[in-house]
């Protein structure tokens, strides 16, 4: 790819100049802050941004590349993987590999055929399970697993990758570079795009750094300068001398408590998904849950805000030592509690609307006078926040889908705090967003805390948490398995607990 420019509406340049290059049969690594224009950048590659919707040469193989859509890209073997996995819920698993692609006769789907080639390409990723199954049954990982089958299916030559780790636990994360390892032996080439800077250490031949558009530096992995700290310095344009921002904890009385809280699984009646968990923060303290996916964090985290998960078969909560009942997340905030999903677009926020009613909308009440919204005290918030949080947009009437993922982030984080909360759970909060981005987010968990607000963070970065808490408790299957106070906690010692089982 030669001198891509890509502008949008309004005169955003999400490209400004970008030259790639690729050799065939290696894994490409691309880094950048957020909003670099990474995904934007293979966009233009598959076809998704057609030619002529931008200007410069795309050359593969040897020819010039002009698709205009991605049929066109997919018949020369470009495949991509997006971020938000487009997979058909309620179909099989042999019906998503070969959705567009079908294995007919005279207009008839061959059902035997589509199973038995479904079933072989499951096992060329890996992948144990029946082609029948519908994917909505699948975690994550595996769905990952299916749409890389679907790429094969296509007789993939170029396989595009945009952050196929951001939502894997540490075990799928592995397994899915492990078979990108194999595609390699195999003579696919990959593109890969991700914020692990040690996944890129592992399985990448060669690194193009992004920034603002631009394409800032190429270099080989095997090169003796090529390292982490090297890759941030490029994508942020300074050093990063600690990936964590200094904390002093100033630890005052406990704020929450909760205790062999139990809750059932909404849809499975004889599944519970929370066991007699019991834990507390106090204010002024940053409390870490570390647990593998499907440990029952995230259901621990929402049955707690207004029971917004499950049934709660039983636990009692104490705030200041007092017993609350949170029947509703309105009586959650009412209490002083916040709660930021794991998934940002779509629970954290409403993607087609401003950032200032994102903002606003938990907190309506504070801009509202006899139940009417006051737009300029509703701007204000915004404004105040955007300034406050470092939010990056031309104002706060931007769309906030059009935002890169660090400043949805930002909004989401923005909307809680406008309801002055006391408690608040941040479920992933830092979930695909690149390191500089990160640092800013950690920094603002910083100041929660040092203003005496109780702070509990899920996330299945293990680093983050030693390098975020001051304690952390280790969750596995269901239950509390054991806490870790920061100077005694390591990646070994939380490992250990999150893989043991009941009888533990």
């Amino acid at each position: 790819m030669r001198d891509i420019v890509k502008v949008f509406g309004g005169g955003v340049r999400a490209l400004d100049g970008v030259t790639l290059s690729v050799a065939r049969g290696e894994v490409h690594a691309i880094c950048g802050e957020n909003g670099a224009g990474k995904s934007t950048l293979m966009k233009v590659l598959s076809g998704v941004y057609p030619h002529g919707s931008f200007t410069g040469e795309i050359v593969f193989d040897g020819a010039p590349a002009h698709y205009r859509g991605i049929g066109d890209s997919e018949r020369d073997g470009i495949v991509i993987i997006h971020q938000e996995l487009a997979l058909s819920p309620h179909l099989s698993i042999a019906e998503n590999i070969f959705l567009g692609n079908e294995r007919a006769r005279f207009g008839i789907i061959d059902w035997n055929a589509t199973n038995a080639e479904a079933r072989t390409l499951l096992q060329r990723v890996g992948l144990d399970e029946n082609p029948a199954t519908p994917v909505k049954q699948l975690g994550v990982g595996k769905q990952q697993l299916v749409e890389i089958a679907k790429a094969l299916s296509k007789r993939v030559r170029l396989l595009i990758l945009d952050e196929p780790t951001a939502a894997l636990n540490d075990r799928d994360s592995a397994h899915l570079l492990g078979l990108i390892e194999q595609l390699r032996e195999q003579g696919i080439t990959s593109i890969i795009i991700s914020h692990k800077l040690k996944e890129i250490q592992r399985i990448a031949d060669s690194v193009t750094i992004l920034r603002d558009g631009s394409s800032v530096e190429s270099f080989s992995m095997s090169d003796p300068e090529a390292s982490e700290s090297r890759i941030i310095r490029a994508m942020v344009g300074r050093e990063i001398s600690q990936l964590f921002p200094e904390h002093t904890p100033e630890i005052g009385p406990e704020k929450l408590r909760i205790e062999g809280w139990t809750v059932r699984h909404p849809v499975d009646r004889e599944r519970i998904v929370v066991d007699g968990a019991s834990l507390s923060v106090r204010s002024g303290e940053i409390v870490g849950l570390a647990g593998l996916m499907g440990a029952g964090r995230t259901e621990l985290a929402m049955s707690v805000f207004g029971r917004s998960y499950g049934t709660v078969l039983a636990g009692k909560l104490f705030k200041d030592d007092q017993e609350i009942q949170l029947a509703s997340v309105s009586d959650a905030i009412r209490h002083g509690l916040a709660y930021v999903t794991e998934d940002r677009k779509r629970y954290g926020l409403n993607l087609i609307d401003t950032i200032t009613a994102n903002i606003s909308i938990a907190g309506l009440h504070s801009v509202s006078r006899r139940g009417v919204v006051d737009r300029v005290r509703e701007i204000g918030v915004a404004n105040r926040f955007r300034e406050r949080m470092g939010i990056k947009a031309r104002d706060v009437s931007a769309v906030t889908g059009k935002l890169s993922g660090g400043n949805q982030q930002k909004v989401v984080l923005s909307k809680w705090l406008h309801t002055g909360p006391e408690i608040l759970i941040l479920d992933e909060p830092t979930r695909g967003i690149d390191v500089g981005a990160k640092y800013e987010i950690y920094s603002v968990i910083n100041d929660l805390a040092a203003q005496g607000k109780a702070v509990i963070v899920i996330s299945s970065e293990l680093p983050e948490l030693l390098g975020l808490c001051d304690r952390i408790y280790a969750i596995a299957e269901g239950r509390v398995a054991g806490e870790v106070p920061r100077a005694d906690a390591t990646q070994e010692s939380l490992m250990s607990l999150m893989t043991a089982g009941k009888d533990h």
